[in-house]
């Protein structure tokens, strides 16, 4: 490609977006941004923007370092073609002996060594060092006593101008990408509309660095895992037949600390590898918000026609004619937080407000405004990026993600009546998929209690064994189960796997679902929540010896711990009855033998959580509080439904 094309290749613009340093380690940060300098396309297309919506001196103190890491770092992984091409992820996957331990590989190692302790060291001390304010200009921008997180003015810093003759280079000679800073102005009287504000702002001051026709945008812990990335998702762009109704193409979310049995289901891959793929067959797949690949004429607001067209051409005279520090400040009032104001920017421009998924509601848009979009799976991840590792940060993020989808379905923008006509039938029907995320808890919640105190009761919901009626029903869950591992294991899932994540649905419809049901029915006003990165090191060992982590009061785990208590209830109960009557055991097994199938399945599934109420001494262990309050409650349930 780069032979073909040479200079017409068209420029990327690279959005690292980050928002607290202390749930999103600056240092991981860095690992992320130092991953896709190193891409294999040429320097000068390359632009980097860190989008730091913490305002933190930490994080531009860590930028700082990565800029002067990376003159080292990028000719070292193009000089022996490094795979993957994060520092932390390079030397944690290769050893000594593998490098021959060679000098070239020693010296890297020492140079990363000592900028991540300067990184750490600073973040655990809360301040950069004094000797480090008087090196570079940008600091003296936080030197402001109102200075906040949330009532601050822009901030802008162009670390390396890859577009300048005279711009740092590595130690080979060679120019760098362009490496920016941006934390936009945020005042308390102004909406800063989260990931989607800061994503808009990054446009609109790309549009005057740099101003790449490709936008890629990131999360700060999705690393760059694949060198040639850039290069396979142009493909798409560049074909010259099919490529111009493109709009964005899609890399799935790939993790790198997912354990063997994939505690908390989070390679999502039934998702990943089945789904997608369905939706790619039916006009594209959907935008998840990280490891996409843009055109910003697109994002822009510009309108699809047959005969579109798209020249790979910059004009990029206008940028030399002003000093860096004029751009600088130029440029600055474009993030400013009244920018917008009086603007289509939110919606019809960029990415759109209102809802807590920003990406989803935005790539509906653009579909139904006739582009198509592609996803792609490489046999090498593209990106690699970090799951949850507690059980808490898990029902949060599908939290968050459930109730975002729901309020698209029920919006101007539901796939139902906005993409009628527009998208095809499959594609309507995959977003409206996902939009009942939130209402399906009320089904499971039903199967979840009913057929247990149904049981306990002597109530019988089902068909008796000796009738013709139970064919269908033990066909259907049978048939389901059997289809569902089957696709687990084809896929790459261990048995093991596919148990955990029939129990993390569980969970995930019994609380995350049905807060995001309530907060959406009832409208309740929301904070955007950030998924925690970090956790202390006994979290980090139990998750890797696969031990769920609870660890604090939620009422997502209230919710968990009674159910799982109810279950126990009557199952308990049941064996009571059979054990004090002779004819107990048939008498439960012809009539009531699905009852009894869901409340012992339900009881084995809960196994975990039975062991964080009784069994556990660890931090990770649920409080006993909770074991007192779930069981009381399971018991007052029981009892009034008996009694009815």
């Amino acid at each position: 490609m780069m032979n073909r094309f040479g200079n017409e290749l068209p420029g990327v613009d690279i959005f690292v977006c980050t928002a607290d340093p202390t749930i999103e380690p600056p240092i991981m940060v860095m690992n992320t941004v130092l991953s896709v300098m190193t891409y294999d396309y040429p320097s000068k297309k390359i632009s980097v923007y860190l989008s730091d919506d913490g305002g933190s001196i930490l994080t531009f103190y860590a930028l700082l370092q990565a800029s002067e890491f990376a003159r080292f770092w990028v000719p070292y992984c193009k000089k022996f073609n490094v795979g993957p091409r994060s520092p932390a992820a390079y030397f944690a996957s290769i050893s000594q002996h593998e490098t021959g331990e060679s000098e070239e590989f020693l010296t890297i190692k020492k140079l990363y060594e000592e900028m991540e302790d300067k990184i750490e060291t600073a973040t655990k001390l809360g301040r950069i060092p004094e000797e480090a304010a008087f090196k570079h200009k940008g600091f003296s921008q936080w030197d402001s006593q109102n200075f906040s997180k949330r009532d601050h003015h822009t901030i802008l810093q162009i670390l390396i101008d890859g577009e300048d003759p005279d711009a740092i280079e590595d130690i080979d000679g060679c120019p760098l990408p362009t490496l920016v800073y941006l934390a936009r102005e945020k005042r308390p009287q102004y909406s800063h509309n989260f990931k989607a504000g800061a994503m808009n702002a990054l446009i609109r001051v790309s549009s005057k660095i740099s101003n790449g026709e490709i936008i890629v945008n990131l999360d700060c812990d999705m690393y760059s895992n694949n060198s040639l990335t850039v290069q396979e998702a142009l493909c798409f762009f560049m074909d010259e037949e099919n490529g111009h109704d493109i709009a964005f193409v899609q890399f799935p979310q790939s993790f790198d600390n997912i354990t063997k049995n994939d505690l908390y289901g989070g390679s999502m891959r039934t998702i990943t590898d089945v789904e997608f793929y369905g939706l790619d067959g039916f006009g594209g797949p959907m935008y998840i918000g990280s490891g996409c690949f843009h055109r910003r004429d697109i994002l822009c607001g510009r309108k699809f026609s047959k005969d579109c067209k798209f020249a790979w051409s910059r004009d990029d005279g206008h940028k030399r004619q002003q000093s860096l520090m004029e751009l600088e400040d130029e440029t600055k009032a474009l993030a400013n937080c009244t920018f917008e104001l009086n603007t289509q920017w939110g919606n019809e421009i960029g990415l759109k407000y209102g809802c807590p998924v920003e990406d989803v509601i935005t790539g509906l848009s653009i579909q139904c405004n006739g582009w198509k979009s592609v996803y792609y799976a490489p046999e090498r991840e593209a990106f690699l990026g970090v799951a949850p590792i507690t059980l808490a940060q898990s029902l949060v993020q599908h939290k968050r993600w459930s109730e975002g989808d729901f309020q698209i379905l029920l919006s101007k923008y539901s796939s139902v009546w906005y993409g009628n006509g527009k998208i095809s039938r499959g594609l309507q029907l995959g977003y409206c998929y996902y939009g009942i995320w939130a209402p399906n808890c009320l089904p499971t919640l039903y199967y979840s209690i009913f057929p247990s105190l149904c049981l306990l009761k002597g109530i019988s919901l089902f068909p008796q064994v000796s009738s013709p009626w139970f064919v269908p029903f033990a066909y259907v869950i049978t048939a389901n189960y059997i289809y569902s591992l089957t696709e687990f294991l084809w896929h790459g899932g261990t048995f093991l796997g596919w148990w955990n994540e029939q129990r993390i649905w569980l969970y995930k419809r019994t609380s995350s679902f049905l807060f995001a049901f309530m907060d959406t029915i009832f409208k309740t006003d929301l904070d955007f929540v950030i998924t925690a990165k970090v956790a202390d090191e006994e979290a980090l060992q139990r998750y890797k010896k696969e031990i769920m982590e609870f660890g604090v009061s939620s009422p997502m785990f209230t919710i968990l711990a009674t159910l799982a208590m109810l279950n126990l209830v009557c199952f308990c109960g049941v064996v009571k009855k059979v054990v004090m009557n002779e004819n107990g055991i048939r008498h439960y097994y012809e009539i009531m033998a699905c009852q009894i199938v869901v409340c012992v399945v339900l009881v084995l599934i809960n196994w975990p959580l039975y062991k964080g109420l009784f069994f556990r001494k660890d931090k990770g262990k649920l409080p006993s509080s909770l074991m007192i309050k779930s069981f009381v409650l399971a018991l007052v349930i029981c009892n009034c439904f008996i009694f009815l």
